[in-house]
């Protein structure tokens, strides 16, 4: 397995505080959402799946943020989720990590690292 950068967006599709972006990684003989978001300048991304009952975050696609812009909210079930480590800090998932991805903002031009199998 190598390593690969896969563009997932423009940094100005990422607004603070605002719609998250959403991306399929390959996973398996399959792919699995995710979601980036902006928040005090910064970029991170995770799985799009709650670590309660595997569903996704999303109220709508992208729609990631609680009412004030401060935590990350499941529309499921209402867990509440820092922004900036993934830890859900209210809800039935309390003291559980949304399952953080090795995001990288460059210039204009959001990348994530992940592995892609050799063919060889």
């Amino acid at each position: 397995m190598a390593d690969a950068k896969r563009l997932i967006c423009e940094s100005a599709a990422l607004a603070d505080r605002g719609k998250a972006v959403r991306f399929d990684l390959p996973e398996g003989h399959g792919s699995v959402s995710c979601f980036t978001v902006r928040f005090h300048g910064k970029v991170y991304a995770y799985l799009n799946r709650c670590p309660h009952q595997g569903t996704e975050l999303d109220w709508n696609p992208g729609q990631v943020f609680d009412e004030t812009g401060l935590y990350l909210i499941c529309a499921t079930h209402g867990a509440i989720f820092d922004p900036q480590t993934g830890l859900c800090v209210s809800g039935p998932c309390q003291g559980a990590h949304l399952k953080a991805l090795p995001i990288e903002e460059n210039g204009n031009v959001i990348t994530i690292r992940h592995r892609v199998q050799s063919s060889i």
